[in-house]
């Protein structure tokens, strides 16, 4: 049972939800584990449209008024309810989560009805270490989509617990140039828990993940998810399960998208890899 936590150090977009979405789903097909994904976010959750249409909602006419919602809260918001009370179980949390594939694949989606800074969002933030912890207790793999925003505190206690973090990078030399000055400048990623993924990765451009494990000095060459337009159309249309599905039926070829699964492949290689050899040197 471990903790994977993919991580972004800057505000830059680094397709760091749409990775994790396409690792986690192509893990639980191919791999006999039961993975549940935490999203971090206050924002609109891209992990939803990945997985689930949006429902419009039915206008509630009852005796608590035209906008009064009925339904009982789940996702982040519940399970901190919980844990408020002191009832949290390892078990209780897949009642708050949505199943993308039973005993295989599940999502505890964010809060995005809540403002940024305000009592009720830090109360939410302080509680996802417990519920990670948790969590960990109850399922193979733990994937925490860190969001950028989270406070400090508890960015860094999530990191800490984390068994492995994957380093989300964009493909400009911006990115890249900024971790190599955080690589020098903090110790908050230890060399043997990391790895480093790009996102939308073009292989056509000049900084491919070659040169830039070369550029970095990494001992492991990085990873990467591939820009795919199947991918990132049914990202849209909560088509993500379906195409991986597809996926698996087609040989890996060097067209676009055989080029698309290998690298996922790769990376999901690579993340049980390195939790394999820390366990074994624990």
């Amino acid at each position: 049972m471990s903790i994977v936590t993919f991580y972004n150090n800057n505000i830059e977009q680094t397709g760091k939800t749409m990775s994790i979405a396409a690792i986690a789903t192509f893990m639980s097909i191919e791999h006999n584990y039961r993975i549940l994904i935490i999203s971090t976010t206050n924002k609109e959750d891209n992990l939803k449209n990945c997985f689930w249409e949006e429902k419009k909602k039915r206008r509630n006419l009852g005796i608590f008024g035209p906008n009064a919602n009925l339904e009982v809260q789940n996702g982040v918001e519940g399970l901190t309810r919980i844990i408020r009370s002191n009832k949290i179980t390892p078990d209780i949390i897949t009642n708050y989560t949505k199943v993308v594939f039973k005993d295989r694949l599940e999502v505890l989606l964010g809060s995005n009805q809540v403002e940024r800074n305000s009592p009720e969002l830090q109360n939410i933030e302080k509680t996802y270490p417990e519920i990670i912890k948790s969590a960990n207790k109850y399922y193979d793999l733990v994937f925490v989509d860190l969001d950028e925003n989270v406070d400090e505190e508890t960015k860094t206690s999530i990191l800490d617990m984390s068994d492995v973090t994957v380093v989300n990078l964009s493909q400009r030399l911006r990115s890249i140039n900024k971790f190599a000055e955080t690589k020098v400048n903090t110790n908050r990623l230890k060399d043997r828990k990391k790895l480093i993924l790009i996102g939308r990765y073009d292989k056509y451009s000049k900084y491919n993940s070659k040169n830039i494990t070369r550029y970095l000095g990494e001992k492991n060459q990085v990873l990467t998810v591939p820009y795919n337009t199947l991918f990132m159309e049914a990202s849209e249309e909560a088509g993500v399960p379906d195409l991986f599905l597809r996926f698996r039926k087609m040989a890996e070829t060097e067209d676009v998208n055989g080029f698309f699964i290998s690298e996922i492949r790769r990376a999901s290689e690579n993340i049980i890899y390195r939790l394999q050899d820390l366990q074994m040197k624990l």
